[in-house]
């Protein structure tokens, strides 16, 4: 069975209506045969990264970056993951206060070096999440586990 591994840093309120967007729009009962893991990024591993066919991936922006968290999670996975998972499907989604370009910035040019093909669009949000945003990460996280539903 195809594997969606979600990988986030939620410390916030925010961040968490967000998450849980995604997840709602992964496991929603139009999605079948697709299991959904979840990982907060600071205790992800290689072997989930390895173990998954394809990765939401979920942070903050914290000082114009990603949040150390996920930064801490793309250090422990990427030279055991790198040939193993060139591209392996993902989306992501970054909140910040005001501005979320760094983090992007950073999103992209990791999982660029791992070869990991972009499978939607990313969800950018700014202060606090709204309807549209929360719906936005909910066809996020449905629209990357849809991909896995053909995967072996």
């Amino acid at each position: 069975m195809p594997t969606l591994l979600i990988v986030h840093h939620t410390p916030s309120p925010n961040c968490q209506a967000l998450f849980e967007a995604v997840v709602a729009g992964a496991t929603t009962p139009e999605i079948e045969g697709v299991r959904v893991v979840r990982r907060a990024a600071l205790a992800a591993t290689a072997s989930d990264v390895l173990e998954a066919d394809g990765y939401l991936l979920g942070t903050p922006a914290n000082l114009g970056y990603m949040s150390g968290a996920l930064k801490h999670f793309f250090d422990q996975v990427y030279y055991p993951c790198l040939d193993e998972t060139r591209g392996r499907p993902f989306g992501y989604y970054v909140h910040g206060g005001n501005d979320v370009t760094g983090a992007v910035r950073a999103v992209e040019a990791v999982t660029t070096g791992l070869g990991w093909r972009r499978a939607a669009d990313p969800v950018t949000v700014t202060g606090e999440p709204g309807k549209a945003d929360t719906e936005a990460c909910w066809e996020l996280g449905a629209t990357v586990a849809a991909g896995l539903m053909t995967a072996d």
